[in-house]
C-alpha cells in the first residue's frame, strides 16, 4: 500500500471515529471567552483594574523613554517581551475585522465588549506610536537581546530602545498595515464609541498618506525588525489600507487606488502578517457581490484571485494546500496554525458576502456554497480545538488535554504576584525554561504553533516552532469561533 493511500484511509478512519464520537458538541462559546483572555496575557504596560488575567502584572514602564516619547502599552507578540509594530498591527486589524464582521454574534455572547477592550488596548498603543503624520514608531526593545533572556515581562532588564520609520526613514507596508489596523478599528467602535472612532480615522489617514508618498519596506529602516518580521513588500499593506479606508468612508479616493491598481496579487498561497493581497481581495469581492462595483475588469479580477484563494483551501481549486493525514491545512512548520487561522476568518468572512449575495463560488472541482464554507471551517476548528489524531487541543487551557511546556517567558515563570524574587536572564533559563514540568501559568486562549505535516507535535518550551503562541495565531480565530458558537 503507498504511503499517500494509507495517509487517505488513516483520514478516512479518524473522520468516522470523530463522527461516531459526536464531536459536533464543540464548546465554541467557551473556546471564544478563552481567545479573547489570551490578549490580557499578551498585555505591556500598566494593567487596568478590569484585568482578569491576574498571574500578570505591570511592564515595561518606560518604554519610549529613550526617545523622550511615551510608548507604554500595547502587545508582546508571542512569547517573548518585544513590541514589533508590523505583527501588532496585523493582529489589531483581525481583531477588528472579526468585530465588524461578527459584531452581533460577539454580542450575543456577551464577548463584543471584550473584543473591543482587546483592540483598544492595541489602538490606545498605535496612537501613541503615531505622534506626527510621518512619525511611526514600529518596535520597542530588541529581539536579540531579548531572546538571549528568558525572563518575566514585569523582570525585564534588556534594552527598550524605541526604533521608528519616518519621511527619512520608510516604511510603507508598516505604515500602511498600521492604516488599515486603525481604520478597520475605527468601523469597529463606530457605535460603543464614535468619538474614539473619528480619532482613529484620522490617524489611519495620515498613515495612509505617508505610506504613499514614501514607499519602500520598513526592515531597511529598523533593521532589528528584519530578523524577526521581514516584509515581502508593501503594495499588499496600500491595498489593503484602501480597502479599510473605502469601507470605513465609502470615499471614492480609496476605491480609485484599487482600481488603478497595477498589482493585485495574483492567487495567493496564504494570507498572514506579512501578505495582506487575499484580505484586499477578498474586501474588493464583497463590493462585487454587494454590486457596489461591476464584476468586470480589474474588480472581476479581484473576486477572482480572492475565490481561487478559497477554492484551494477547500481543496475545491487547481492548486489545493496540502493537509495532513488528520485532515488540518498545512503550509509550513514554523507557526502553521497562523495561515489556517488566517484562512478560516476568510471563508467565514465569505460565507457571509456569498449568503446576502445569493451567490456561490465555481471552483475547478464545482461549486462551492456558503453552507460548504461553514463546514470546512468547522473541520479545522474542531482540528484545532481537540479533534485530531494526538486528541490534543492547540488552544492552550482548553479541553482535558493542551499543551503545558508552551514556550512563553511569562507563562513559563512563576508569576511576580506569588514570588517577587527577580528573575535574571540567564537564570530563567536554568531555573524555568530547562525545567521538565508543566508551565505554572496558564496562557489560557493560545494557540500554538501546531503540528507538523504528520499530525506529530511535541511538547517541550525548547520547540519554539511548533510550541509558541503568537498574537497573529488567535486574532482571525476570533471572529470565527464568535460564527461557530
Amino acid at each position: 500500500m503507498s504511503a499517500s493511500t494509507q495517509a487517505s484511509l488513516l483520514g478516512l478512519w479518524f473522520s468516522l471515529l470523530l463522527l461516531s464520537q459526536g464531536v459536533a458538541s464543540v464548546d465554541y462559546a467557551s473556546a471564544l471567552t478563552k481567545s479573547l483572555l489570551y490578549y490580557e496575557a499578551q498585555r505591556s504596560g500598566n494593567l487596568p483594574p478590569n484585568q482578569r488575567v491576574q498571574w500578570r502584572g505591570n511592564s515595561g514602564l518606560q518604554d519610549g523613554k529613550d526617545a523622550g516619547i511615551d510608548l507604554v502599552g500595547g502587545y508582546y507578540d508571542a512569547g517573548d517581551n518585544v513590541k514589533f509594530g508590523f505583527p501588532m498591527a496585523f493582529t489589531v486589524t483581525m481583531l477588528s475585522w472579526s468585530a465588524v464582521e461578527f459584531g452581533a454574534e460577539l454580542s450575543a455572547k456577551k464577548e463584543l465588549k471584550h473584543a473591543l477592550d482587546a483592540i483598544k488596548w492595541g489602538t490606545d498603543y498605535l496612537i501613541k506610536a503615531h505622534p506626527q503624520p510621518d512619525v511611526l514608531y514600529g518596535e520597542v526593545g530588541d529581539g536579540n537581546s531579548d531572546h538571549a533572556c528568558w525572563m518575566r515581562p514585569e523582570d525585564m532588564t534588556t534594552p527598550r530602545t524605541a526604533y521608528r520609520i519616518d519621511d527619512q526613514h520608510p516604511g510603507a507596508d508598516l505604515a500602511g498595515e498600521t492604516a488599515a489596523a486603525l481604520a478597520a478599528a475605527s468601523i469597529a467602535f463606530r457605535k460603543a464609541n464614535p468619538q474614539y472612532a473619528s480619532k482613529l480615522l484620522t490617524h489611519a489617514k495620515q498613515l495612509f498618506v505617508f505610506a504613499r508618498n514614501h514607499p519602500g519596506v520598513y526592515q531597511t529602516s529598523i533593521p532589528v525588525a528584519g530578523a524577526f518580521y521581514s516584509s515581502s513588500g508593501f503594495e499588499d499593506e496600500l491595498l489593503w489600507a484602501a480597502a479599510w479606508l473605502h469601507r470605513n468612508t465609502n470615499d471614492h479616493t480609496y476605491l480609485d487606488y484599487l482600481g488603478s491598481s497595477g498589482n493585485t496579487g495574483g492567487t495567493r498561497s496564504m494570507f498572514s502578517w506579512d501578505d495582506k493581497f487575499v484580505g484586499a481581495q477578498v474586501l474588493v469581492s464583497k463590493l462585487v457581490l454587494e454590486g457596489k462595483v461591476q464584476n468586470t475588469g480589474k474588480w472581476a479580477e479581484y473576486r477572482s484571485e480572492a475565490e481561487q484563494f478559497i477554492c484551494n483551501c477547500v481543496q475545491k481549486g487547481n492548486n489545493n494546500v496540502q493537509r495532513s493525514p488528520g485532515g488540518l491545512l498545512w503550509w509550513q512548520p514554523w507557526n502553521d496554525l497562523q495561515y489556517t487561522t488566517s484562512a478560516m476568518f476568510v471563508a467565514t468572512a465569505y460565507s457571509e458576502y456569498l449568503t446576502a449575495a445569493r451567490a456561490t463560488i465555481q471552483c475547478q472541482g464545482g461549486r462551492v456554497g456558503p453552507s460548504d464554507l461553514i463546514s470546512f471551517v468547522r473541520s479545522q476548528a474542531n482540528y484545532i480545538l481537540g479533534s485530531n489524531p494526538k486528541g490534543m487541543s492547540y488552544m492552550v487551557g482548553f479541553g482535558s488535554s493542551y499543551p503545558q511546556m508552551v514556550h512563553h517567558r511569562g507563562a513559563s515563570i512563576v508569576s511576580i504576584k506569588k514570588d517577587r524574587t527577580p528573575v535574571t536572564c540567564k537564570g530563567g533559563y536554568d531555573m524555568w525554561f530547562n525545567r521538565n514540568a508543566p508551565n505554572p501559568n496558564v496562557l489560557v486562549g493560545a494557540i500554538v504553533g501546531g503540528p507538523d505535516q504528520n499530525d506529530a507535535y511535541t511538547d517541550s518550551r525548547s520547540n519554539f516552532q511548533q510550541a509558541e503562541p503568537a498574537t497573529v495565531n488567535t486574532a482571525p480565530f476570533v471572529g470565527v469561533l464568535a460564527k461557530l458558537a
